[in-house]
């Protein structure tokens, strides 16, 4: 008995057109949102690195001054400073050691950091305006000075940085624990150690970590997000003595 073979044809229908060109579009869609976002990423590390070259050029490049002293025939007189008049020289060197950034905002260093705990070593610097969109733009650069006086003076200097969730910047302050060591030197080239008290959470708006009513003692407050960027973390320490 003869079998007949019989085969079905498929048909292309309209319907199953469109289907193939949605398939197709979502294709060729996730294939450049992905091209998009590892492009994003790598711009994003390239700026970071970036960002740190700069802060690490203003360290290098730092200079602090001798002590200044005065000579008399064979004997050495070296000339003490008041407060008033160590803040006078600061404020002058300062205002000599300006920079400013590719967008026009201009900012000087008063200090350095250095966090032994976590290898951390970054210049400190404040802007000349100290406004939002200035803050936003120096924190790019290195840890900058969100309040207070200026380094190892008496009250509670604030120092802000970023949390790239690396090791970059002010990214492993988070880590830090009771009885670490935060060293400040400032412009006279001073350096003096704080001892970490205290390290807590409070929402983006709660600057209450700002007040200086330390006591007459001097103090330094470390800022920075959490990892998630959806609470600040604060880093409380005192000189240590």
């Amino acid at each position: 008995m003869n079998q007949i073979l019989i085969t079905k044809k498929l048909y292309i229908t309209p319907e199953l057109k469109r289907k193939k060109k949605i398939y197709k579009f979502e294709f060729f869609l996730s294939v450049f949102l992905v091209v998009v976002l590892i492009s994003a990423y790598i711009y994003a590390e390239y700026d970071r690195n970036k960002s740190e070259q700069v802060s690490q050029d203003i360290l290098a490049n730092l200079e602090f001054p001798e002590e200044d002293t005065t000579v008399a025939k064979n004997n050495v007189l070296v000339v003490v400073l008041d407060d008033a008049s160590q803040e006078e020289k600061d404020n002058n060197q300062i205002n000599q050691n300006m920079q400013t950034t590719e967008n026009g905002f201009q900012y000087a260093t008063i200090g350095t950091i250095n966090i032994p705990q976590i290898n951390v070593t970054y210049p400190i610097i404040d802007g000349a305006t100290d406004t939002v969109e200035e803050t936003e733009e120096l924190l790019k650069i290195s840890p900058t000075k969100f309040w207070g006086p200026n380094p190892n003076k008496i009250g509670n200097f604030c120092i802000v940085g970023h949390n790239y969730r690396n090791t970059r910047f002010f990214s492993k302050v988070p880590t830090l624990e009771t009885g670490d060591i935060v060293q400040v030197t400032d412009l006279s080239g001073k350096t003096i150690q704080y001892k970490v008290y205290n390290k807590y959470q409070v929402d983006p708006t709660d600057v209450s970590c700002t007040t200086q009513l330390t006591n007459g003692k001097r103090e330094v407050t470390l800022i920075t997000c959490t990892d998630d960027s959806k609470h600040r973390v604060v880093v409380k320490a005192r000189e240590a003595k």
